[in-house]
């Protein structure tokens, strides 16, 4: 089970999470609302300073290839994570851009997220299932802190061949649910595990060991 800890606010945040298992770090570019943004400054040092086993997610709400290409470029981590639900021409165009790994996000809101997840499918590395709102009024992109239905992730799941993450309101007392009833390939999560805007090194440990005991 791949474990992702998002929203990282200092290097000694990153070394927490990699204490408890954390396979990959998530990086919260420029988003129209919710926790964890940091500025492109520091993304870049976190990446360049993060241990080396540990993949680096940027999360970015940019929407074209060449402005992808370029955060990409400029922030240099192993993963790039999508967070707008975005034609599958940008991913041919990325393709051609930069060889850095392709996660997309798709927001669970309904029975479409299956026929997305399965024509996205073809074109990214891996998909992430989360609980934003793109169109909402106040856009939602991710870090709501709300779960969703779950059976429709593990519709996604059995839909696709890709590794599929499940995010969006994860927390020590409903993991062990979450992963039984989606199975997916990895977890996700950030307001779950922090109090006060950091990382909770007490509530992260529950959740390892609600996840890996």
């Amino acid at each position: 089970m791949k474990l992702k800890v998002c929203c990282m606010k200092s290097i000694d945040e990153i070394h927490l999470a990699a204490k408890y298992g954390a396979t990959a770090v998530g990086l919260v570019g420029e988003m129209p609302s919710g926790p964890g943004i940091i500025s492109d400054a520091e993304a870049e040092l976190f990446a360049q300073s993060a241990p080396d086993h540990l993949e680096t997610f940027l999360l970015t709400s940019r929407t074209k290839a060449i402005d992808i290409a370029a955060h990409i470029e400029l922030i240099k981590p192993t993963t790039v994570q999508l967070v707008w639900h975005l034609d599958t021409e940008i991913h041919q165009q990325l393709a051609d851009l930069t060889n850095v790994k392709r996660v997309q996000v798709i927001h669970v809101e309904d029975e479409t997220a299956i026929a997305l997840a399965r024509g996205y499918a073809p074109f990214v590395d891996a998909i992430l299932l989360d609980s934003g709102k793109p169109s909402a009024s106040t856009i939602e992109l991710g870090g709501t802190g709300r779960t969703h239905d779950w059976s429709l992730s593990r519709k996604i799941v059995e839909a696709v061949d890709i590794p599929v993450y499940l995010a969006g309101g994860l927390d020590p007392d409903n993991i062990r649910e979450a992963v039984e009833t989606v199975q997916p390939y990895g977890v996700d999560l950030c307001s779950g595990v922090r109090s006060n805007n950091k990382l909770d090194e007490h509530k992260l440990a529950a959740f390892t060991e609600n996840l890996f005991g």
